[in-house]
């Protein structure tokens, strides 16, 4: 006996992503078979709707009469879709089956918004969406990969599915600093912020030009970009208007990636005076570079910059991978021993020294000590932000030895004041 419920409202709702999500995706597909003649598509908008709707009313159903009601639909979805590309086959032997697959996780999609998931439904049929959205630009990025740019993905996925999941969680070491399965949780996180990076120059192309090379290398190591840079505007004096844009960006991109990953190991330490800090500084030295894009907007002279002149290596190399662990390991003991010998003053003196070459291992290993209480948030925050005025300062410099006056006072123009802002609103708090 079926059993009517007195608020059919959330069963309604239900029904109701359903249909969105099906016409979501059937809205991509449709616009992707936008040129194909009438009846030669094997789906399009109101298709999927309906498939979306069908999977969420055998869902609903099941919920009465069995599981048995659910797996009758999909098997007869299956079908149909099936058929469907039976038919497309016999007229164009080269047609894949994108679409059929849509269609099936269509189907489900709609069932699992009315079976209680409605925004697991939801945000699959959104990445499921601009996966099939974005073809042309994933193929131009397969083609692209190298054999040891393709290792190297191997290599992440092995970490994190594989090694990472058996690793020991405890304390260990001098002073119980070192934690083995932190350790390798923070290199994924650094390998992966630098994967996003890298493989976004290797997909666009530094042909995009110096802004896009500027924001994607900042990802992968500002300080990295700034001495190619710099390297690059002594040998093309005519690019160093546009080449200080890029180093400015890159400088700037450095502060949302430190906020990620003090998001991703320490929220808490975000909710201080670090995040006004650092979100000053970093709309400072963007509006830098936006100004002097500005002014070069009407420029005719485009620059011509390759993978070379951007200098960027493959971010998971195994040696790579090896002394970002052991720097890590250094860091945390050291951090955790000259807070035990000398207190706070041990701590700034790291991460003075550590922002000498880059700031990503001293932030991940304060904000980790500062989230197990084993250091005061306010003295994690002035560390850090010791480390980020002292290593901008070292790319300001070698601005100005390797890259010349001009583009060292263009990068200063900007970065000093920012940092000076900083400085005194950290003061102030």
């Amino acid at each position: 006996m079926i059993q009517v419920t007195s608020n059919p409202f959330p069963l309604l709702q239900g029904l109701g992503i359903a249909l969105g999500i099906g016409l979501l995706i059937g809205l991509e597909r449709g616009w992707h078979d936008r040129d194909a003649a009438d009846g030669a598509r094997v789906a399009g908008v109101r298709t999927f709707g309906l498939l979306s709707l069908v999977g969420g009313l055998c869902a609903l159903l099941a919920g009465h009469f069995g599981v048995w009601v659910l797996a009758a639909g999909l098997t007869s979805a299956a079908l149909m879709i099936a058929a469907g590309y039976w038919q497309a086959a016999r007229r164009d032997p080269s047609v894949g089956i994108t679409t059929e697959v849509a269609g099936l996780l269509t189907f489900v999609l709609g069932a699992a918004a009315v079976a209680g998931y409605p925004y697991v439904a939801i945000a699959s049929a959104v990445i499921a969406t601009i996966l099939l959205g974005t073809k042309s630009l994933l193929h131009a990025g397969v083609a692209r990969l190298s054999q040891q740019e393709l290792y190297a993905i191997f290599k992440l996925l092995l970490i994190a599915l594989v090694v990472l999941p058996v690793l020991p969680d405890g304390q260990y070491g001098p002073w119980g600093a070192l934690n083995p399965f932190v350790i390798g949780w923070l290199i994924l996180l650094l390998a992966g912020l630098s994967f996003v990076g890298y493989f976004a120059i290797r997909i666009l192309g530094p042909q995009r030009g110096i802004l896009l090379t500027g924001l994607f290398g900042g990802l992968v190591s500002s300080t990295a970009l700034t001495l190619n840079f710099s390297r690059l505007a002594r040998a093309r004096s005519h690019l160093v208007d546009l080449l200080a844009i890029g180093v400015l960006i890159a400088s700037a991109t450095m502060f949302p990636r430190v906020l990620v990953e003090i998001a991703v190991v320490n929220p808490k330490l975000l909710t201080g005076e670090l995040t006004p800090v650092v979100v000053a500084v970093m709309t400072i030295v963007y509006a830098g570079a936006f100004w002097f894009w500005w002014r070069r907007r009407r420029a005719t002279d485009r620059p011509a910059v390759s993978e070379a002149d951007v200098g960027l290596k493959n971010p998971f190399e195994l040696g790579s991978a090896l002394r970002l662990g052991a720097l890590l390991v250094l860091i945390m003991v050291l951090a955790r021993g000259l807070a035990q010998v000398w207190g706070d003053s041990g701590i700034y003196v790291l991460s003075a020294i550590s922002g000498l070459a880059d700031v990503d291992a001293l932030v991940l290993s304060l904000a980790k000590m500062a989230a197990e209480q084993n250091l005061n948030e306010a003295v994690a925050t002035q560390g850090i932000v010791i480390a980020i005025v002292v290593n901008s300062l070292v790319k300001n410099l070698l601005a100005f030895v390797i890259g010349g006056v001009r583009l060292g006072r263009q990068v200063a123009l900007f970065l000093l004041p920012a940092l000076a802002v900083g400085m005194l609103l950290l003061f102030l708090a």
